[in-house]
């Protein structure tokens, strides 16, 4: 082995280090179910859908920006742009903390507030951080994608695990305002992302892990390498793209509604002022938890099996969980059993992390994998945007989320169609013209 092949096995080791960091604080976007709950009670008592409009601007943002941040970091790499994506970040966050001062008792001005700093700020830094040690692990474990990408993805959806506590805490600290926690949490994300950063790099050009047996696609190998201009023209993105708009609704509208939907459902718990904190974090954590060990659990079994396959299978599980809870709105049933179908939705939703990126690289090659990721995480943005009108909207006429998980339920199944699909697109071998519109 030659020395400096030898040297950059090592290497990527440290790159993962980074990615692991900085991906354990992007992942805070995902426990905003935390701060949804305090700003539509208590001091604050926004509607529903306001408290969903800065998650949802921030989702939106985030795949907005990775579209930038993608093209920039195929050009200088990803040390530069993760660190950008850091500062902004945490300025987002020290934005958002004077949230107590500007919003002064009106929701509309702190609404509004919360989207320009969190959703916009926030959620475009972390779009921009966020693509850069994907696109490296994957050019550094060339040979296992989703396994790699796994890893990744389940330290953005476990970050949510430890954060949501810690963010529970701090609003407790704070008086059960949010401004404190917001203050705390930014300081921290712009230290740690920026750190994270400077151990990201790309391996050096056409280089392949030692033993390696790279995985390839042979049915579509015509299409490697491919620029978004080209990638948009083929059947395949924009099956793909419809699947990353509709599967990740359900799982978004419940990740950022689970602690209201448990509320609304197990009444008699979330009546004691003193339990029902405790369980309300434990939802959220359990959820969090389980979303990162899918992300983990598809990507690996996608690297052993067929991708497209285990997409199918995920999908199905996703529907019948939002069926499930469409069904359990209609009832006053224990948290405990709302707790299980919140973690299987939570392992299902991480697995779109996993599979979607590794399929981009797959299909389209990783010399622009940067920016073709996030062209196709645009799905993801207005999925974000949709999933919180969804509930919003719904639960506010209603006052109950019965129709909000049917439509989620309904959405997931369509996600299954377009799967099989793509699955009987790539059945026999075919040319960049069969896949081109």
């Amino acid at each position: 082995m030659p020395k400096d092949n030898h040297a950059a096995s090592y290497r990527r080791y440290v790159v993962v280090l980074g990615a692991l960091i900085i991906q354990l604080c992007l992942g805070s976007i995902y426990a905003w179910s935390i701060y949804q709950t305090a700003l539509s009670s208590g001091a604050y008592n926004w509607p529903v859908l306001w408290t969903q409009l800065p998650f949802a601007t921030g989702l939106a943002c985030i795949a907005s920006f990775m579209i930038f941040a993608g093209r920039w970091q195929d050009r200088v790499g990803p040390r530069k742009v993760a660190t950008t994506g850091g500062i902004i970040l945490g300025i987002g966050y020290l934005l958002a903390a004077q949230i107590d001062t500007v919003a002064a008792g009106h929701p509309l001005f702190g609404t509004l507030y919360l989207v320009l700093t969190y959703g916009v700020l926030g959620g475009g830094g972390i779009g921009v951080a966020y693509v850069c040690p994907i696109a490296a692990l994957m050019k550094w474990f060339p040979d296992k994608k989703g396994t790699i990408t796994g890893v990744a993805v389940a330290t953005f959806g476990g970050g949510s695990f430890l954060i949501g506590y810690l963010e529970t805490f701090l609003i407790i600290l704070g008086a059960n305002l949010v401004g404190t926690s917001f203050l705390l949490l930014g300081i921290t994300y712009l230290l740690a992302v920026t750190l994270g950063s400077q151990l990201l790099s790309n391996p050096p050009e056409g280089w392949i892990p030692p033993g390696a047996v790279q995985q390839t696609v042979p049915e579509l190998e015509t299409g490697k390498n491919l620029g978004p201009g080209d990638m948009t023209r083929t059947r395949t993105f924009w099956l793909l793209w419809t699947m990353f708009l509709l599967a990740p609704t359900a799982g978004l509208m419940t990740l950022s509604n689970v602690k209201s939907v448990v509320q609304a459902i197990d009444v008699a718990a979330a009546s004691d002022p003193i339990t029902w904190p405790i369980i309300a974090a434990l939802i959220l954590g359990i959820m969090a938890l389980f979303n990162g060990a899918g992300r983990l659990f598809w990507g690996y079994v996608s690297d052993r099996f067929h991708r497209i396959k285990t997409l199918i299978v995920m999908f199905v599980i996703l529907a019948g969980t939002q069926f499930a809870f469409a069904a359990l709105s209609l009832t006053n049933i224990s948290w405990l059993i709302a707790i299980g179908i919140a973690a299987i939705t939570g392992f299902c939703f991480g697995g779109n992390f996993t599979l979607f990126p590794s399929m981009t690289a797959e299909f389209f090659g990783t010399k622009n994998l940067g920016v073709n990721w996030g062209v196709l995480s645009t799905a993801y943005g207005i999925a974000g945007v949709t999933g919180a009108l969804v509930a919003g909207n719904i639960v506010d006429y209603t006052g109950s989320y019965f129709g909000a998980f049917m439509i989620t339920g309904v959405l997931s199944l369509f996600a299954v169609g377009f799967a099989i699909l793509l699955y009987a697109l790539t059945i026999r071998p075919r040319t960049s013209e069969d896949w081109a519109i």
